[in-house]
């Protein structure tokens, strides 16, 4: 891709972002600009990468096609206004903080704005990572298909309307959370019954992956699946009850609902 892919703020995120893209050659280390507070994080970033940066946000904002804001949401204002009178006319500014709205970054730089709103997750950091997108009318076909590009080097993307974004976090934003302290869990009741810790770790992870990657590819119904592992009287279907009479799927479903209520929230601040 020949455009200049710009970051402002480069945490885990974005270099997991960043990291996807060089692996997938959908950019080149030159056609990278960052932009980070701290001089020292910036000479980590820079010898990691063999990318050049600054710690001056304005020099990015001139150079960028595409501009990643990845900062926390609370700086979003400070940082657009910082920029506005430095951006390309025809920049795409990309958001992945929860509770930013593109209403917000339109409003921000005081005028009509290409803008992609993003919820990406940490499993972007081994190239598993699931990317929520939502556009306004500002951005054409092309355009969309490029970014497209730019978010699936890291993971799988899905287009969705933005009012459905604050409903994002609960199922894949902040979903993994819930998925460690499940492969946790299982791991200590491998322990409990003997197993060494290490290894009740890698079983119960891959046990994870691979349920995950039979929904996936699959494409059966998870119910469907569930009921090929419980064969009638067995331990399985035994297990499985527990769980119900534990409340095992509505303690997901009111952490889901808490996830949901903070981030909307956040858009009050």
């Amino acid at each position: 891709m020949d455009k200049t892919i710009g970051f402002i703020g480069c945490g885990k995120m974005g270099q997991a972002i960043m990291e996807g893209m060089l692996k997938a050659e959908v950019v080149q280390p030159a056609n990278l600009k960052v932009s980070t507070s701290r001089a020292s994080t910036l000479t980590k970033i820079e010898r990691k990468y063999n990318i050049k940066g600054s710690i001056n946000n304005q020099e990015v904002a001139q150079l960028a096609d595409y501009l990643f804001l990845a900062i926390q949401p609370a700086f979003h204002n400070e940082v657009l206004a910082e920029i506005k009178e430095f951006l390309k006319e025809d920049v795409t500014i990309i958001t992945m903080a929860a509770g930013v709205t593109i209403e917000q970054i339109e409003k921000g730089v005081d005028r009509k704005v290409k803008v992609v709103r993003t919820m990406p997750n940490t499993p972007s950091l081994v190239g598993e990572g699931m990317t929520a997108m939502s556009v306004n009318e500002a951005i054409t076909e092309t355009e969309l298909a490029e970014v497209e590009r730019l978010l699936s080097s890291f993971g799988k993307t899905e287009l969705i309307q933005e009012p459905l974004m604050d409903a994002v976090p609960a199922i894949s934003g902040s979903s993994p959370a819930y998925v460690y302290m499940f492969i946790e869990a299982l791991a200590d009741g491998g322990v409990r019954d003997g197993i060494p810790r290490q290894q009740a770790y890698r079983m119960a992870a891959q046990a994870v992956l691979g349920a995950a990657k039979m929904v996936l590819e699959t494409e059966q119904h998870p119910s469907m699946l569930k009921d090929d592992v419980c064969t009638p009287g067995g331990s399985t279907i035994q297990a499985v009850a527990a769980l119900e009479e534990n409340r095992f799927r509505a303690s997901i479903l009111e952490a889901m609902k808490a996830c949901t209520s903070k981030t909307k929230g956040l858009k009050d601040h």
